[in-house]
């Protein structure tokens, strides 16, 4: 008897996952599955519909969405992310509902009403790069749209995926495809000149191998926090886990990864304290830049993360910034005090209070007074503008970018 042929056809994929599913239904289930269900009816569904699309299958916290083309499935992916963040505005940031979404265009087998194959586990792989809120595409997509839909998308790169043989072309979409001012916006090509700093997964030196999962999730948020910042590139959490429960030299690590700069740390639970170590590595020296302890009570975990999360980020930030001038062998002002007043803006820049970023504006003012074509002045301006830098601590950016 001749095989069946396999029916496949090319489609575009989407896989949406809500962000803390498992924390939100921990603390109130009832309460998290009314507002799941509400999102469906009156938003998810409904934008599926208009424009033509299938929902393959569901599970408690994700969708799978088929579309008839790529620009309907990411137009339906920026109006939803914009309505969320409208209708979330008004709801305690400890109990709103995020999503990420992951979007590919690539040949799927036909089962009936379901869907296998790489062009599904692609679109499921980039929905867990994405960062909440924020929609990721693969290359496909991408120039399937660029020329159709006018929003704002960073280049990531090829990224490697679980399960995926080959690296994916990632490109990621602001919050809602907004386009950020263009004075605020330091172009995808511009910020991979920059140096990128990698995170490596924190170790945990607990007796418990239970306290696993604080040290991921520590990581994770350190690696978030510092994206948010937009100063430097920063390496995805894809690439820096591969070196877990490894040694590894850090200046191979640097080369392996296309990365100037390495954190790396420890966490040590003991009762109701942990303590907390971090340090900032140049990866061509090997040379430490920056090292500090943090010891916390454990009260609250989600506190505690939040907290040593900011901190190591608002920090590393500013010594990063540092290092990288002491590192410059070219770009620099001709005159001292022109950099002497960017490296004063900066400092104020990275108080991140309102007062410190008014401050920080006049600074850079006064640098460029002196010397108009001096660029690091202009970013630092830009920032103040934008609020970028002066929101890393709080967390409070409101668009994806940067990262990597």
């Amino acid at each position: 008897m001749a095989e069946q042929r396999v029916q496949r056809r090319l489609a575009a994929i989407m896989a949406v996952d809500v962000v803390g599913y498992s924390r939100l239904m921990r603390e109130d289930e009832a309460g998290t599955l009314a507002q799941l269900k509400t999102l469906r009816k009156e938003l998810l569904d409904p934008k599926v519909d208009e424009y033509g699309g299938r929902i393959v299958k569901t599970t408690g916290d994700g969708i799978l969405v088929e579309f008839p083309s790529a620009v309907d499935a990411v137009q339906h992916a920026v109006d939803v992310q914009l309505a969320m963040e409208r209708r979330g505005s008004d709801v305690p940031k400890d109990r709103r509902i995020e999503i990420r979404v992951g979007i590919n265009v690539g040949d799927v087998i036909v089962e009936g009403d379901d869907l296998f194959g790489d062009g599904i586990n692609v679109a499921s792989r980039l929905e867990g790069i994405a960062l909440p809120g924020c929609t990721c595409i693969s290359s496909s997509v991408y120039e399937q749209v660029r020329h159709k839909i006018d929003i704002a998308y960073e280049d990531l790169g090829e990224q490697s995926v679980k399960n995926i043989a080959d690296p994916v072309h990632v490109y990621r979409i602001a919050r809602g495809g907004a386009q950020p001012p263009s004075d605020a916006l330091v172009s995808s090509e511009a910020m991979f000149r920059r140096p990128a700093v990698a995170v490596l997964p924190f170790e945990n030196l607990s007796d418990d191998p239970g306290q696993e999962y604080f040290a991921d999730g520590l990581t994770e948020d350190v690696i978030t926090a510092l994206s948010l910042g937009r100063s430097f590139p920063v390496i995805a959490r894809n690439s820096t886990f591969a070196f877990k429960g490894k040694s590894p030299d850090i200046r191979k690590v640097g080369q392996e990864l296309g990365a100037q700069y390495v954190i790396e740390g420890s966490v040590r639970k003991s009762g109701n304290r942990v303590r907390v170590t971090a340090q900032l590595i140049n990866a061509e020296t090997g040379h430490h830049v920056w090292a500090e302890r943090y010891d916390r009570d454990l009260q609250d975990i989600f506190e505690l993360q939040d907290d040593l999360t900011s901190k190591i980020a608002a920090t590393t930030a500013p010594e990063l910034e540092r290092s990288e001038h002491r590192r410059a062998a070219e770009g620099r002002p001709r005159d001292l005090g022109t950099w002497d007043r960017v490296q004063q803006g900066m400092a104020q820049l990275y108080e991140f209070s309102k007062d410190g970023n008014e401050r920080a504006r006049e600074t850079f003012n006064k640098a460029l007074a002196i010397e108009p074509n001096y660029s690091r002045a202009h970013t630092g301006l830009a920032w103040t503008h934008s609020g970028g830098a002066g929101r890393v601590g709080r967390r409070e950016i409101p668009v994806c970018f940067p990262s990597r």
